[in-house]
């Protein structure tokens, strides 16, 4: 929320959509306070671009939007980008949907700091998935049994993303203990579609 204070003063009057929110923290005071605010999940079984029949939340695909062109001011992806087989995919798509000045806000743990990024997981053909390390799950909001870990990420995740998708990276990294901002992973990524 620092990050968005910062960077998006005004957000209170911004398009804003949130990928795979946690239901707690910011996601829940930008729901209260933005009337421009929508969110969506992941659920592999409801069509992409409708909605969950019992949970009434839409269903979207990070690497298949359904939005059209510059639907957004703000896209918000909390700790999601570390569960995604085609990170490359899913930055363009972001990318596509955002306005042009509009920002991707994201977080994610940068486990592998200067080390270079290690993918966990692919996907065959089939479908199938393909471990290239022990499995490991982060929680997830809409499933107990947790989220695969796809890739460990370092800071060459800002020259990705620029390379995927144009997009302007800075890592923002804001330790202000007054704040209650103070943690091992407290990186935030601002992407600005040119």
């Amino acid at each position: 929320m620092r990050v968005i204070d910062l960077y998006v003063p005004d957000y209170k009057r911004k398009t804003i959509h949130e990928s795979s929110p946690g239901g707690r923290g910011v996601s829940v005071k930008l729901g209260r306070k933005c009337r421009g605010y929508s969110y969506s999940h992941y659920f592999p079984d409801v069509p992409l671009g409708s909605m969950h029949p019992q949970r009434n939340e839409r269903c979207e695909s990070l690497e298949a939007l359904t939005f059209p062109d510059n639907s957004f001011d703000l896209f918000i992806t909390q700790d999601v980008m570390e569960h995604i087989f085609k990170p490359g995919v899913a930055f363009r798509e972001i990318s596509r949907v955002l306005k042009p000045g509009g920002m991707h806000i994201l977080t994610v743990p940068l486990v592998n700091k200067c080390k270079t990024s290690v993918r966990r997981a692919n996907r065959d053909a089939d479908g199938s998935i393909v471990h290239l390390t022990e499995p490991a799950y982060h929680g997830n909001p809409i499933d107990e049994k947790g989220s695969l870990v796809t890739m460990d990420w370092g800071y060459d995740i800002v020259p990705f993303i620029r390379k995927q998708c144009g997009m302007s990276v800075h890592m923002i990294t804001i330790d202000e203990i007054e704040r209650g901002i103070q943690a091992e992973f407290i990186e935030v990524l601002v992407c600005t579609k040119m």
